[in-house]
């Protein structure tokens, strides 16, 4: 069983919080973490705690809700937008919204957005692959790998690096087109630098941001970001 969600509640009206709160309260599975009355104590609460998911008013004095969305991390949060106007979700769906749901809140249509949440945290981060071998485009060519001897690929800023068998090759892939061929059972995203395979996995050394180094038995150690090592104690079913 997977553990419990960890969801912030950010709203500035003190009365749509704690109705939120009551709700979530309500859902097996949920536990509310927090709460924040602006978009600035959000971003500073998120980069101070581990958050699967966050309730996120649209309308806020300051900085709004789509601004804080906007402002996150690439390694953040699901997040679901709280807005009074449904024209305000196509907004927030153009600044990367997973799911909105309307205010006054409703306790069925949260426990909706609630599952959708957990399907998506709970989901390899990658579709499967069609083909057991990776084809890799580096500049002598065409190289054939068996996606099982890929322990992990790292991005340097410019290019990708991706090690298999003891061989480091370079490639111009992105690390997003080479998450989306290889296998979903097996891989993961584990930062925004890095994939890595984890049947190549001995150790997780936690780390003090709150990540971890992933230690392959190749000798390698890959950075583990804070919100992916919460997704991949998930995905491990490991309690926090």
């Amino acid at each position: 069983m997977s553990p419990p969600l960890r969801v912030l509640v950010v709203d500035d009206e003190a009365v749509a919080r704690q109705r939120a709160i009551r709700l979530l309260g309500a859902i097996d599975g949920v536990t509310v973490v927090g709460e924040c009355a602006s978009g600035e104590q959000a971003l500073a609460r998120l980069a101070a705690d581990e958050i699967d998911v966050v309730l996120l008013d649209v309308q806020m004095p300051g900085l709004t809700g789509l601004d804080a969305k906007a402002l996150m991390s690439e390694d953040q949060p699901y997040v679901i937008f709280a807005t009074a106007h449904p024209e305000h979700a196509v907004r927030a769906f153009d600044v990367g919204a997973d799911d909105y749901v309307l205010k006054p809140l409703e306790a069925a249509r949260l426990v909706t957005a609630i599952e959708r949440a957990r399907k998506h945290l709970d989901r390899p981060r990658h579709a499967a692959a069609s083909a057991p071998r990776l084809a890799i485009a580096t500049r002598d060519g065409i190289v054939l790998v068996a996606q099982a001897e890929v322990s992990h690929a790292t991005w340097d800023g410019a290019l990708v690096t991706i090690f298999a068998n003891g061989r480091a090759m370079l490639t111009d892939s992105t690390l997003q087109e080479l998450e989306d061929k290889l296998d979903g059972g097996a891989f993961e995203r584990v930062h925004r630098r890095a994939i890595v395979n984890l049947d190549h996995v001995r150790r997780l050394e936690p780390t003090p941001a709150g990540g971890y180094l992933a230690h392959t038995a190749g000798g390698a150690a890959i950075e583990v970001s804070r919100q992916a090592a919460r997704r991949l104690r998930r995905r491990l079913g490991l309690a926090d």
